[in-house]
């Protein structure tokens, strides 16, 4: 599967929310394969893993 760029997401509504305020990315866009990356949040690295369960877990 090829990521697509960034001005072709698609945006879907939550159903309690406007469409206007989120915006849906696949985790297959941002994990490219690997089971685990690194978010920038208020000048600290957190760790992003999806376990072997699929679950998703995020470490300071």
């Amino acid at each position: 599967m090829m990521a697509e760029k960034p001005d072709s997401f698609k945006h879907a509504p939550l159903q309690s929310e406007p469409a206007a305020q989120h915006r849906i990315v696949e985790n297959a866009d941002l994990f490219r394969g690997t089971n685990e990356i690194m978010i920038r949040h208020d000048g600290l690295h957190c760790r992003l893993k999806i376990t072997r369960q699929g679950k998703l877990i995020l470490k300071k």
